[in-house]
């Protein structure tokens, strides 16, 4: 009779997370600037165009700046699904080829669903930190909101401390869910084909392995997009870039390779 043999053990195909040292936002920061220096025209296309979402936003809520607030920071809770293209340059360059604009732009074809979905997901969480906003502003400031002239003098007045401590309270909140949710997600779904869910579970999973780490990863995330605030908007055309691209390489480094 023949030996009955059992197949050989599946790999899982969820991904595993990988410890990584403290240190290492900063070479992901360093990773992300050379691949700005290989390929600065499509890089500072996106950064660019997140710096004129910035000021189209303005523009158009110039008169209540209440609404550009709560929308422009809220518009960076959906910043990583709007730099899948920025992933698509890195992992481009990572396997040596070339580096059209064109294509990266379309990057999120080779997988609609799971693009689609986690679209969805981060697009609610906007809406529901824009109410989040107005309402805050709304319990604060009950004899009315804040008029334009000398918005950020009226809102971080002495006597509007609180609103200040609660307001950074609930978007910090919310900026924890984002970031937990996406940290490695929409890499993750670009490289892997992996549907939503089980990107921004592993994701969660990977912050949980690594908090100490991702938690400087966050505060340096911060730093940057503040700089390209606190210049008008202009310092994000070159502070995108370089996050979009250390979040592709800070994938790479968080993730065992997949089977």
């Amino acid at each position: 009779m023949n030996s009955a043999t059992s197949p050989p053990p599946v790999e899982s195909a969820f991904p595993v997370p990988r410890r990584v040292a403290l240190s290492a936002p900063f070479g992901w920061l360093r990773a992300g600037i050379r691949d700005l220096v290989q390929a600065p025209g499509p890089s500072l296309f996106y950064g660019l165009s997140f710096a004129l979402a910035g000021w189209l936003i303005y523009f158009v809520f110039r008169f209540a700046l209440v609404y550009a607030y709560g929308l422009a920071w809220g518009f960076l809770l959906v910043g990583p699904y709007a730099a899948t293209g920025l992933y698509d340059i890195s992992r481009r360059l990572e396997a040596g080829q070339a580096v059209p604009l064109r294509p990266t732009l379309f990057a999120w074809r080779g997988n609609v669903g799971g693009f689609s979905v986690f679209a969805i997901v981060l697009t609610v969480l906007l809406l529901l930190w824009s109410r989040a906003s107005l309402i805050l502003f709304a319990i604060f400031f009950s004899s009315g909101l804040p008029s334009v002239d000398n918005l950020l003098g009226q809102v971080l007045g002495r006597e509007h401390w609180d609103f200040v401590l609660t307001y950074l309270a609930v978007g910090a909140i919310f900026a924890l869910i984002a970031f937990s949710i996406s940290v490695v997600s929409i890499p993750l779904i670009l490289d892997r084909g992996t549907d939503a869910i089980v990107a921004a579970i592993a994701s969660v999973r990977t912050l949980l392995a690594n908090p100490a780490a991702l938690l400087l990863w966050a505060l340096l995330i911060a730093a940057l997009i503040g700089i390209g605030f606190a210049t008008r908007l202009v310092g994000l055309i070159v502070a995108v870039p370089i996050v979009g691209h250390a979040t592709w390489h800070a994938y790479r480094e968080l993730l065992a390779p997949g089977p």
